[in-house]
C-alpha cells in the first residue's frame, strides 16, 4: 500500500514533543465508524542485543478473525526509549511494514494509546495521521486518565475519562483477564473504536489483529537472533 509522508523523523526529545504538539492539532476524533471488514494490526519486537526493531502488520478479517495478509520490516532503532514517546521509536518500521501490504485495510489497530495520553498524540494518532486510515490505540498499560474498573465478563466495558471528557474505555477482552485501553487514534470515535474492539475479541487478552501482530513480530525477531 502506498504510504505517504507525514514527516522527517526527528532525533531529540524536545523535537519529538514539539512535532507531537503540532500534530495533535490534526487528529480528529469525532467521526462515527464506518464499516470495517478488514483491520490491520501492528506490533513491535526488539532484536535482544541489536538496536533493531522488528516490526509486524496482519490484516486481519474482522467477520470471522482470518489472517488475509501479513507483512514485516525491521529497521534500526534510531530514537531512545522514552515513555509518551514510543511512535518515534517503533512506527519508522511499523510503516515500513505497511508499505509491504498489497491491499489497503479499513482500519489499523497497535499496541498503544491514542488520544488517552499527556498531550492527546499517542501512537495511534500518529499512526492515523501517516495511513490516512482510522486508528484505535488498545494499550494493555494505563497512561492517564479515571475509570472505574469494567465488569467480568469478555467486552465488559468501562468509560476512559481525562478531566470529566471521555476520551476511550476499558474493556476486558477476555474474562479473568486484566483489561486493555482503548482510545481512538484518528478518524474514528471513542465509540467507534471501543466497538472495533468489541469486535475483534480473541478469548485473550490481545484482540486478534494485535495478537496476531504480536506473534509475528515475536516470530521476526526470534528468527533474526537464531543462530546461522
Amino acid at each position: 500500500m502506498n504510504v505517504p509522508h507525514l514527516h522527517d523523523w526527528p532525533t531529540t526529545a524536545a523535537d519529538a514533543v514539539e512535532l507531537q504538539t503540532a500534530l495533535a492539532a490534526r487528529v480528529d476524533v469525532t467521526r462515527p465508524l464506518g464499516a470495517v471488514d478488514l483491520v490491520a494490526g501492528c506490533d513491535a519486537a526488539y532484536h535482544p542485543t541489536d538496536p533493531v526493531v522488528c516490526a509486524a502488520v496482519v490484516v486481519v478479517r474482522v467477520a470471522d478473525g482470518a489472517v488475509v495478509e501479513t507483512a514485516t520490516a525491521t529497521r534500526e532503532a534510531n530514537f531512545p526509549y522514552m515513555p509518551g514517546l514510543l511512535s518515534f521509536r517503533e512506527l519508522p518500521a511499523v510503516l515500513d511494514a505497511f508499505a509491504h501490504l498489497r491491499r489497503t485495510p479499513d482500519a489499523v489497530m497497535l499496541d498503544g494509546q491514542g488520544v488517552a495520553h499527556p498531550r492527546r498524540f499517542g501512537s495511534a494518532c500518529h499512526l492515523g495521521l501517516w495511513l490516512g486510515l482510522p486508528a484505535v490505540g488498545c494499550a494493555k498499560s494505563w497512561l492517564v486518565g479515571e475509570y472505574e474498573e469494567p465488569g467480568p465478563a469478555a467486552g465488559d466495558a468501562a468509560p476512559l475519562t481525562v478531566g470529566g471528557e471521555v476520551v476511550g474505555a476499558v474493556v476486558r477482552s477476555a474474562a479473568g483477564a486484566k483489561p486493555v485501553f482503548v482510545s481512538p487514534g484518528h478518524l474514528v470515535d471513542a465509540d467507534g473504536a471501543t466497538r472495533l474492539v468489541r469486535a475483534a475479541l480473541s478469548g485473550y487478552r490481545h484482540p486478534t489483529p494485535t495478537r496476531a501482530a504480536h506473534l509475528a513480530a515475536n516470530a521476526l525477531r526470534d528468527r533474526l537472533r537464531a543462530p546461522s
